[in-house]
């Protein structure tokens, strides 16, 4: 190293390369699924925070692959490594929470794509996670979508079938005024 060498700028680190986006089904009143998987109505999620829609009424989706994406457009309100919260334009508040109990890992397997503020289109990647990982520290990978705002609503429907496999973008939830 050189003299001068200690002058030159240091490169940032690179930012996560971002998967592309999937199509989505989302409309005003319809969700949709966050990642490709099995669907199973939440009150089959092992966990009972989630399971006692005691966050929102919602489904959850056992994943297939490891990209979690957008499961409606708006912006997002939160991110914490393993969950995403956004503002739909629509009204709807959505948390996309992945895994039960990952709070624990402390964002370790997880890569954000989002941050606070953004502006999200459903189908766009949010998170990325490492199924091994959470496998490793013995959690449960199922990944929540619930509607935080449920109150507002008449009803928060499940459309997809249970135990159906969907892909990542298809409709799975209905919610109406």
């Amino acid at each position: 190293m050189g003299l001068f060498d200690v002058f030159k700028k240091k490169e940032a680190p690179a930012a996560p390369d971002t998967p592309a986006s999937v199509a989505a089904e989302a409309a005003a009143d319809v969700l949709c699924a966050p990642v490709a998987g099995r669907v199973i109505k939440m009150a089959d999620v092992p966990d009972p925070v989630f399971s006692g829609e005691v966050l929102g009424k919602g489904c959850a989706v056992w994943p297939e692959e490891d990209v979690v994406y957008a499961p409606v457009s708006g912006t997002v309100t939160v991110t914490m490594g393993h969950a995403v919260g956004i503002q739909g334009n629509d009204g709807v508040e959505v948390l996309v929470h992945v895994g039960v109990d990952t709070v624990n890992l402390q964002g370790k397997g997880f890569t954000g794509y989002v941050k606070q503020g953004d502006a999200v289109k459903a189908g766009q990647p949010v998170i990325k996670m490492d199924r091994s990982v959470i496998a490793e520290a013995g959690y449960a990978d199922c990944v929540v979508l619930a509607v935080s705002n449920t109150a507002e609503f008449s009803s928060v429907e499940l459309t997809a079938e249970p135990e159906a496999t969907v892909a990542a973008g298809a409709a799975v939830l209905k919610v109406s005024k």
